[in-house]
């Protein structure tokens, strides 16, 4: 199977591609057929990224740690996930990730995917919803009616932060740049401050809870806009967060997420329903993910961005009769169903797009159409080549 994994034999370590045998799943485990991988672009600086569970150094390591896909093998025991079902999750950090074609993941990480979303929407979420999911609920205990302040609100957590917290009844603060003002405020912020032009802790006070994507400077100057036992997490550093000394009634923690089934089918749930919306940077292919940890690729600035790794088969229709990509709400996206303004000139999907799709190969692996002439046959197009009916 194709895979992107670690080069650590040269200074600085840098991501190559490769050919790896595909994994099977033990016991407690499924194997995912991967659709698309969310990226989190600092994880190859990460401890596990170099080192095993022991210690030991590990090498050749395939990152990202989210996906959506479908199952294509089950160990015993995997709390009645079934071959061919699509779903979407995470796995450990010390196990190979998802820039492969086929991942393992322990049952417990997995949850049927959301129905409304493409799989490339869906590999944006799981890390990013549920560690804004166990920041604000299971570590700060946000009641409805506190006050939030969330930093880095355009960010791939910040933006479910924003989401969630409204959902639950709490009225939201953000800082995000002068660009994200007015986006931070569609997800549900009631106040945006621009961080390059105000001092947030002269805007605001009193506030219940600081949820910190940041760090540093920004998470220091936070402890000054808290009032008597409020709560303080991050999840940038745990250094940073053993300097400050906690002050009367105030309580701060650092955490780092972790798998949850039963959190994961409540956040599809709410995106089921249109409660919560994922957001997408971008969608770049397996071969340019050595690019975007590069930092050679640019970046919109506003939630995940995500690797498309393998193009997903026809499904079969879901309980209202229609596929994804023939909802209604379906009719005014770009490729796959990322809505063609998030997708930048250049990039796998914009190539997709100007060239009318995308087709498989023997193998199943994505193929560019270079001929536009193609187009109009519909043997580019992917799907075989049929173009999905809308229901309007």
């Amino acid at each position: 199977m194709r895979i992107v994994r670690l080069n650590d034999s040269v200074r600085p370590p840098s991501l190559i591609e490769d050919e790896a045998p595909q994994p099977l799943p033990g016991r407690g485990e499924v194997l995912v057929r991967v659709c698309a991988a969310g990226v989190t672009l600092t994880e190859l600086s990460w401890f596990p990224t170099s080192h095993g569970k022991t210690g030991d150094a590990r090498h050749g390591a395939v990152p990202t740690h989210e996906f959506s896909g479908v199952v294509a093998g089950c160990g015993e025991d995997v709390g009645g996930l079934a071959i061919g079902q699509e779903v979407f999750g995470m796995n450990d950090w010390y196990s190979e990730g998802a820039l492969a074609e086929f991942c393992i993941a322990p049952w417990f990480a997995v949850a049927p995917k959301p129905r409304r979303l493409t799989h490339f929407e869906a590999a944006s979420v799981p890390i990013s919803a549920l560690t804004a999911w166990q920041g604000l609920f299971d570590r700060a205990k946000l009641q409805a009616g506190e006050r939030v302040l969330v930093h880095g609100g355009a960010g791939a957590v910040g933006v479910f932060a924003i989401q969630l917290a409204r959902v639950h009844g709490a009225r939201v603060i953000a800082t995000a740049s002068e660009r994200n003002r007015g986006f931070a405020a569609s997800l549900g912020a009631e106040q945006v401050i621009d961080y390059r032009q105000s001092r947030f802790e002269e805007c605001v006070s009193g506030v219940d809870v600081v949820f910190d994507t940041v760090g540093g400077d920004t998470l220091e100057r936070s402890r000054g806009v808290l009032k008597s036992g409020a709560r303080m997490v991050t999840i940038a550093t745990i250094a940073t967060i053993a300097t400050i000394a906690s002050s009367a009634g105030q309580s701060e923690a650092f955490f780092i997420v972790e798998p949850n089934q039963k959190q994961l089918i409540s956040i599809a749930d709410l995106l089921d329903a249109g409660t919560l919306r994922p957001v997408v940077d971008s969608v770049l292919s397996l071969s340019q993910a050595p690019d975007v940890f590069a930092g050679k690729v640019q970046k919109r600035g506003r939630g995940k961005v995500v690797i498309a790794v393998r193009l997903p088969a026809p499904l079969p229709p879901s309980p209202d009769g229609m596929h994804a990509q023939q909802r209604p709400e379906a009719a005014a996206t770009g490729v796959y169903g990322i809505r063609q303004e998030s997708i930048p000139h250049g990039s796998f999907a914009d190539r997709r797009y100007r060239s009318g799709g995308a087709r498989h190969d023997g193998s199943d692996r994505l193929v560019e159409s270079r001929s536009p002439d193609r187009r109009r046959s519909g043997r580019s197009r992917p799907y075989g080549g049929r173009r999905p009916r809308v229901s309007r």
